[in-house]
């Protein structure tokens, strides 16, 4: 039997002290798309960082995990999930790809890993994801996996010196089903 964790092109794994650097470059990546501008953080800053997330106390619902190439074993991004409500049976996730990583399949395979963790295994009804309107590459990705634009919160975000459209997209458990088998 194989591991649920890994498809045929990525493996999901925990985050390993050594994963500093990775995170490191995907944040500059994520500025770069324009998605991200926080105040710089020193390599030291994601080693200490990248410590603590090996060792801290997991929450099933909420994580964030590496994406790592399974024939190289390198690190090409990262997915989680970042909201949870279990009563109501929704959660968001998010996911980054490095820049050198991008176009591969990397983020819809390690998506799909994701989902059907929380839909199947968790019993999760929706996910729904936060994307801005200008990351015409994630709001394909999203569709190409099936989900549906729900709305556009107008100028939500402020981001590089303006605000931004924030796009609303989401899947429900039998859309996801259907879409995608578990040899998906």
């Amino acid at each position: 039997m194989t591991s649920f964790w890994v498809g045929k092109r990525v493996r999901l794994r925990g985050i390993e002290p050594g994963d500093g650097p990775a995170f490191m470059r995907f944040a500059e990546d994520e500025e770069g798309l324009g998605d991200l501008v926080s105040p710089p953080r020193s390599a030291e800053g994601y080693r200490a960082w990248a410590d603590e997330r090996a060792t801290a106390k997991s929450d099933s619902d909420r994580f964030q995990l590496a994406v790592e190439a399974v024939g190289t074993g390198e690190i090409v991004g990262a997915v989680g999930s970042h909201q949870a409500d279990a009563r109501n049976g929704w959660f968001e996730y998010g996911i980054t790809i490095g820049a050198d990583h991008r176009r591969k399949g990397y983020a819809a395979e390690a998506a799909i890993l994701l989902l059907r963790f929380m839909f199947h295994e968790h019993r999760y009804h929706k996910c729904q994801v936060r994307i801005f309107a200008h990351n015409q590459a994630s709001l394909a990705l999203h569709r190409q996996l099936g989900f549906v634009e729900e709305g556009r919160l107008r100028e939500l975000a402020y981001l590089s010196g303006r605000h931004h459209d924030v796009v609303m997209m989401g899947m429900l458990a039998d859309e996801f089903a259907k879409l995608h088998s578990p040899t998906t």
